[in-house]
């Protein structure tokens, strides 16, 4: 099997093959612009952000893989090949749960005005007034990453509780569904993360009637999409003490633009859409799972189904 690769720069195509030489001996893999190699040969492709009519240019591709979690980057090549299976990276849930509990206990304990006094030599002394067990955070997605956000935070003692497009029964968790259930959902809960995927109908979802049902003095974690957010609802939120503060790791642009207020406003912490990279390795031993599942025609995991947009 061939295998293109298109995951950074040429410069570090070294290290996915050496990883794929450990991890898939038997495995072809080259940078997605190697000259060498026919398009007629090309059986599967790991990619971020290919270039338009790319993946239609492989006749013989039977496999699609992202090397991130979203795969809007390729859906919205309008001659993406739908026939084929198009597999979301995976593997992502104990570093997005590491971000979700930093985040959460970085709001709970107003890090970021500590980090604003010590860049000031300031001491800047506070009690904190809330423990975990007196907050609740509500988890916007209940996939594979955020379930997994939501046991980690409930570990910390935080009080849990989860939301959904559709009805979803998990032990342990009290879930909300639809938009009926959307604002007892939110006039619940004290820190709000969202991890929801990229559809068209999550797109500007957070807005300031969105953020006005959240409790005064509520927080939020955006480790989702940054297209989610209107993030000038957000800072005005920010400003007339609606909200309290923000840890924000995606965003509508990206790299953030320098001039954004984002940057500097003392509630908000940025952090440059790190929350659950994974490493080289892990993502290469993920692929080479999804690659040996289907040369056996076994079940791929987190595939796209374009009904749900995700």
């Amino acid at each position: 099997m061939k295998l293109l690769v298109k995951s950074g720069g040429e410069d570090v195509f070294g290290i996915w093959k050496d990883h794929f030489a450990d991890l898939a001996p038997g495995l072809e893999t080259h940078f997605w612009s190697d000259p060498a190699v026919a398009p007629e040969e090309v059986d599967a492709v790991m990619a971020w952000e290919p270039s338009a009519g790319w993946l239609a240019s492989l006749p013989n591709l039977r496999l699609v893989i992202s090397s991130g979690a979203g795969v809007d980057h390729i859906t919205r090549d309008p001659d993406w090949p739908r026939h084929l299976p198009l597999v979301r990276m995976g593997g992502m849930e104990q570093r997005m749960s590491e971000y979700v509990a930093w985040a959460a206990l970085s709001l709970l304990r107003g890090t970021r005005d500590f980090a604003l006094g010590q860049a000031a030599r300031e001491w800047r002394y506070k009690e904190v007034p809330f423990s975990a067990a007196d907050r609740t955070v509500g988890v916007m997605g209940l996939g594979n990453l955020g379930l997994a956000a939501a046991r980690t935070l409930q570990g910390l003692g935080f009080d849990v509780r989860g939301w959904a497009r559709s009805a979803k029964q998990i032990d342990g968790l009290k879930t909300f569904a639809g938009r009926k259930e959307l604002g007892a959902f939110l006039g619940g809960t004290d820190i709000l993360l969202d991890l929801l995927p990229a559809t068209a109908a999550t797109e500007n979802m957070l807005d300031a009637a969105f953020l006005a049902q959240l409790p005064e003095g509520a927080q939020f974690i955006n480790a989702g999409r940054g297209k989610h957010l209107v993030e000038a609802d957000l800072l005005a939120a920010l400003d007339s003490g609606a909200m309290a503060g923000a840890v924000l790791d995606v965003f509508q642009t990206e790299p953030l633009p320098a001039d954004s207020p984002l940057w500097s406003h003392p509630a908000v912490t940025v952090t440059p859409h790190i929350a659950s990279t994974p490493g080289k390795r892990e993502k290469a031993a993920y692929v080479a799972d999804v690659l040996r599942r289907f040369a056996e025609g076994a079940p791929l995991p987190n595939v796209y189904d374009p009904e749900k947009g995700y």
